[in-house]
Order: C-alpha cells, then structure tokens, then sequence
C-alpha cells in the first residue's frame, strides 16, 4: 500500500516557472514506477510526467518534452516534478501516481497505475 500526499502548487505567469512535490509513504516506494497526470476542467486525465524505479529512464508526452522534468528521491520517499516555461494551457489540478505492479518501465496510462494523491491546483496566467 502506498499513501501519496502533493504540494507545491499554486499560480504562476506564463513562461515562469514552478516544482510540485509528491510525498509517499510505505517502505516499497523505492520499486515502484512513478507518475504525474494532470486534469483540467470538463477535460480527461492526462499523462505529463513517468520515472522508472530506479530513477534512470523517464518519459514524457511531446506536448511537455523539454520543459518538464520528473525526477525522485528514494531516500526521501519523494517524486517531483519540475515545470518551466508555463504555457495558460498548463492549467489543471496535477496527480502523482503510483504503479500498480513494482518495477518495469515508465507507464503512460492511467489505468496502469493503481495509487493516486488528491492532486494540487497548478494555475498559468497569461
């Protein structure tokens, strides 16, 4: 069982720049894949962001390749997620996951992932 609580959000104008954090509990954070999502009003939930295990391959959609980093902390129990260059459409409450099996690649699906926060607002303005 993993526990996942984000923080770090808020507003930001465009082109700026801002680091959402996902804390995790349980001892087996460590093998489990992580990932951020992220869901604007009347809109699906979408993938942004994906870290491997290990922290050695990540993967990310092309409408975000280049501006955002995901990275972890095994130590820390902690995955974040880096945002720079802010676009308005950027705007959606963002969730960080955890996969449903342990190790394994980066996933992009929501189904794939089994242990959700309760997301933190990230707003742009232009």
């Amino acid at each position: 069982q993993v526990q996942l609580v984000e923080s770090g959000g808020g507003l930001v104008q465009a082109g700026g720049s801002l680091r959402v954090s996902c804390a995790a509990s349980g001892r087996t954070f460590s093998t489990y894949v992580m990932g951020w999502f992220r869901q604007a009003p009347g809109k699906e939930r979408e993938f942004v962001a994906a870290i491997s295990w290990s922290g050695s391959t990540t993967n990310y959609p092309d409408s975000v390749k280049g501006r955002f980093t995901i990275s972890r902390d095994n130590a820390k129990n902690t995955v974040y997620l880096q945002m720079n260059s802010l676009k308005p459409e950027d705007t959606a409450v963002y969730y960080c996951a955890a996969a449903r099996v342990p190790f394994g690649a980066p996933r992009t699906r929501v189904s794939e992932y089994a242990y959700w926060g309760q997301g933190t607002q990230v707003t742009v303005s232009s």
